[in-house]
């Protein structure tokens, strides 16, 4: 049995807190057994190789505090490590499938994402975060008359899956995680198109048939963490009576 008595193919609880900083254009809490602090920045400008393009940018930055983890992990103060740098990579590849840079027009959106406590799963909870933080900033520009259309294309979110036991399960807690026998990290769209799978076998090589039956149980969560986005979305912000 799985900790609190969790079907094989069901995620962890999910809370999204949106409006969490007071400063940023856009900021969720994410809980997902981890939990992550996502803000969103818009600049108007962008890097050099974009600029007078018409176009846009979205960025991602990742790091994990130093007592997220049972372990206290120093903080990185002479640059990023390679996992670090590679999972901001992957956060900014994903949300960018999310937004049309052309509508987008000539700012940049950066996404901090920084992870409070880890407990598996922690870059599937800040992609799934970081989409309601910049679809929120992204609603600020629309109000304030600043986009000539709507750069948000579909939801973004990611979830995890793997093989822990020999059996399929969605969304690895850390045990699980550090168990398993073969461990996938899957991007979809809210339309159920794959923007990135990132999958490793811990042991033996597992088959095709494994992969796709991981993948429909990827399909199952995305679908219930789409609908949470579009509930938090809808939610009206801390101390107000209106809907954003």
């Amino acid at each position: 049995m799985r900790e609190n008595a969790r079907a094989s193919d069901e995620i962890r609880h999910l809370k999204i807190e949106k409006s969490f900083l007071r400063y940023p254009e856009g900021s969720v809490l994410v809980e997902m057994g981890a939990k992550v602090i996502c803000g969103v920045s818009v600049e108007e400008k962008v890097p050099p190789f974009l600029k007078n393009s018409g176009k846009g940018w979205l960025t991602a930055e990742y790091a994990m505090l130093p007592r997220s983890t049972q372990d206290r992990s120093p903080r990185e103060t002479q640059g990023l490590g390679g996992r670090p740098q590679e999972i901001r990579r992957f956060i900014g590849r994903s949300l960018r499938r999310a937004v049309s840079l052309e509508a987008l027009g000539e700012r940049t959106l950066t996404l901090d994402c920084d992870v409070l406590q880890a407990d598996g799963g922690t870059r599937c909870a800040a992609i799934t975060g970081a989409f309601v933080a910049a679809a929120d900033a992204v609603a600020g520009l629309r109000e304030a008359g600043l986009l000539a259309g709507e750069p948000i294309l579909d939801h973004v979110a990611a979830v995890s899956v793997g093989l822990y036991q020999g059996e399929p399960v969605l969304d690895l807690d850390y045990e699980e995680d550090s168990g398993c026998d073969a461990d996938c990290n899957v991007v979809m769209t809210g339309s159920g198109g794959i923007v990135e799978v990132q999958g490793t076998a811990e042991g033996d090589p597992f088959s095709r048939a494994q992969l796709e039956r991981l993948l429909d149980y990827a399909a199952t969560g995305i679908a219930r963490l789409v609908e949470l986005q579009r509930e938090a979305l809808a939610a009206p912000l801390p101390g107000s009576t209106k809907t954003p």
